[in-house]
C-alpha cells in the first residue's frame, strides 16, 4: 500500500525512526528504509535494531512496536492521505480486463482498514480484496499473503499473478510465491538501484506503466 498504491510521504518509516530514536537508539530514516521496508512492522523494528543498534532483545522490539502503533495512529489522524497517481484508474482498467486487483501490506488490519476508509476505498468496489501481515502467520519474504489472495480467488498456480511492490523484500515475496513477474517501483521506500539487488523482472517508475504491462501478460497467460 503504503509506497506504491498509498502516497503517505513515508510517514509509517518516519514514525518507525521517531520510535526507535525515543528509545535511545539513532537510527536514520535511511537506515529504517533499508532494513524496514516493506516488513511488517514489529519485524522491522527488531531488524532496524539489530543492523543498526546492536539489539537483539525481543522485549525492547516489542516496547517500541506498542508505542509505534498508537503514534502512527495520530499520525494518520493528523495528516491527508491520498492515492498515488493513476492508482485508482488501475484498479478500474484491472477490474475491465477480469484482472483482481489485492493489496497486500505490512500493515497490522486496524491501520490497512483505516487507510482504505481515509481514500474511500472499498473491498469488493474500489479494490477486490485488501490482506495485511495480521492475516498471515509468516510475513514477507515468505509468500502467504500472496497465497491467502490466490485463495480467495480460487487461484491455483503463481503464473497467473503479478506482484507490484516498492521494496525489495516484496521481489522477494513475489518470487517465493511463484508469481509470473515481480514489479518493482520507483515510487516509495527504495530506488531503482535498490530493487535491482533483488532482481525483479521489471522495475517501473509510476503505476500508469502497469497496464499495458499486465495486458500483455494477460494475453498470454490467459489462454
Amino acid at each position: 500500500m503504503a509506497g506504491t498504491t498509498v502516497d503517505e510521504n513515508n510517514v509509517v518509516y518516519k514514525t518507525v525512526q521517531r520510535a526507535i530514536n525515543e528509545a535511545g537508539y539513532p537510527v536514520t530514516l535511511d537506515q529504517v528504509l533499508a532494513q524496514g521496508a516493506g516488513k511488517e512492522k514489529l519485524q522491522a523494528i527488531k531488524d532496524v535494531l539489530k543492523t543498526y543498534g546492536g539489539s537483539a532483545d525481543a522485549a525492547l522490539a516489542e516496547s517500541i512496536y506498542q508505542k509505534f502503533v498508537p503514534m502512527l495512529r495520530t499520525a494518520y489522524d493528523e495528516m491527508t492521505i491520498a492515492p498515488m497517481p493513476g492508482a485508482e484508474e488501475l484498479f478500474r482498467g484491472l477490474q475491465q480486463m477480469g484482472v483482481f486487483a489485492v493489496l497486500n501490506t505490512g500493515y497490522n488490519g486496524e491501520t490497512a482498514r483505516k487507510l482504505l476508509q481515509k481514500l474511500g476505498w472499498t473491498e469488493g468496489e474500489t479494490i477486490d480484496a485488501l490482506i495485511t501481515a495480521s492475516d498471515v502467520p509468516n510475513n514477507r519474504p515468505k509468500p502467504d499473503m500472496i497465497l491467502l489472495a490466490m485463495e480467495k480467488f480460487g487461484i491455483k498456480d503463481g503464473a497467473e499473478v503479478i506482484k507490484v511492490g516498492d521494496s525489495m523484500i516484496d521481489i522477494e515475496e513475489g518470487d517465493n510465491a511463484g508469481c509470473y513477474l515481480s514489479v518493482g517501483i520507483t515510487t516509495g521506500a527504495h530506488t531503482a538501484d535498490q530493487l535491482k539487488e533483488a532482481r525483479p523482472g521489471l522495475i517501473i517508475d509510476a503505476l500508469s506503466e502497469l497496464l499495458p504491462v499486465v495486458e500483455k501478460v494477460n494475453a498470454v497467460v490467459v489462454k
